[in-house]
């Protein structure tokens, strides 16, 4: 099942095996336009069907059936009407009960589940941290974290702002990589640290590409979203 953003809502798809063509199965009002979704990293099938998602807060829901609703509204902030949205967060795969987001106030900060309590913060412009990773670039840096001052490549042939970038589940050698110039590229990094010209595949979109999503489960599968379409590739 797919998760789409429309207008402040947002809507559950899944796809209609006998059509071959996707089917919205449930729709749920969101109070702030999302910047990230994502279904808890669950492979084995033993925790709910939970959907978190960030804007104004980190939010977690319960699919159902039928319906969705609010499981719970994590928010460190309780004392002040304002709030600083989040960029973007992630999940833990190892301890689904572990969220960790990022702040357009340039803070970082890891939730328990189980409590709905912060468990840390960082504040990235603030103690010793000097250096920052940017993404609005064309250009895609792959760095060894045993050795972050170095670049160990760089994958240059967007020719637009690069949006999103997935991992494949399967490999660790291969990377998909998607960008305003309406390409999502797949690329083979396994001859590191020589130079890497091209991308093993590519598609070219209708629209600039938001964002992509190498399935975690099924990983012959990819998702990019662009305008209002969200399309699944198949590699």
């Amino acid at each position: 099942m797919q998760v789409v953003n429309k207008q402040e809502k947002v809507q559950l798809v899944g796809l209609d095996e006998e059509s071959s063509e996707f089917i919205c199965r449930n729709t749920f009002d969101h109070p702030y336009p999302t910047t990230k979704l994502m279904w808890i990293p669950d492979t084995k099938g033993v925790y709910p069907d939970l959907l978190a998602t960030s804007g104004d807060y980190l939010r977690v829901w319960r699919v159902g059936e039928t319906e969705t609703r609010l499981e719970c509204l994590l928010n460190n902030n309780k004392n002040s009407d304002f709030c600083a949205p989040l960029t973007s967060f992630d999940w833990n795969e190892v301890d689904p009960y572990l969220l960790g987001t990022s702040s357009i106030d340039t803070t970082c900060t890891i939730w328990g589940l189980e409590t709905g309590q912060v468990l840390g913060r960082v504040n990235l412009v603030s103690g010793h941290v000097k250096t920052q990773l940017i993404a609005h670039d064309k250009e895609v840096v792959i760095l060894d974290v045993r050795v972050p001052c170095t670049p160990v490549a760089r994958l240059n042939n967007h020719r637009a702002c690069v949006n999103g970038i997935a991992w494949a589940p399967h490999s660790s050698c291969h990377i998909c990589t998607a960008a305003d110039d309406h390409q999502a590229l797949i690329w083979d990094i396994q001859q590191m640290p020589r130079a890497i010209e091209d991308p093993i595949l590519a598609y070219t979109a209708e629209g600039e590409i938001n964002n992509v999503q190498w399935a975690s489960t099924q990983p012959d599968w990819i998702a990019i979203c662009y305008n209002n379409c969200l399309e699944i590739l198949r590699v």
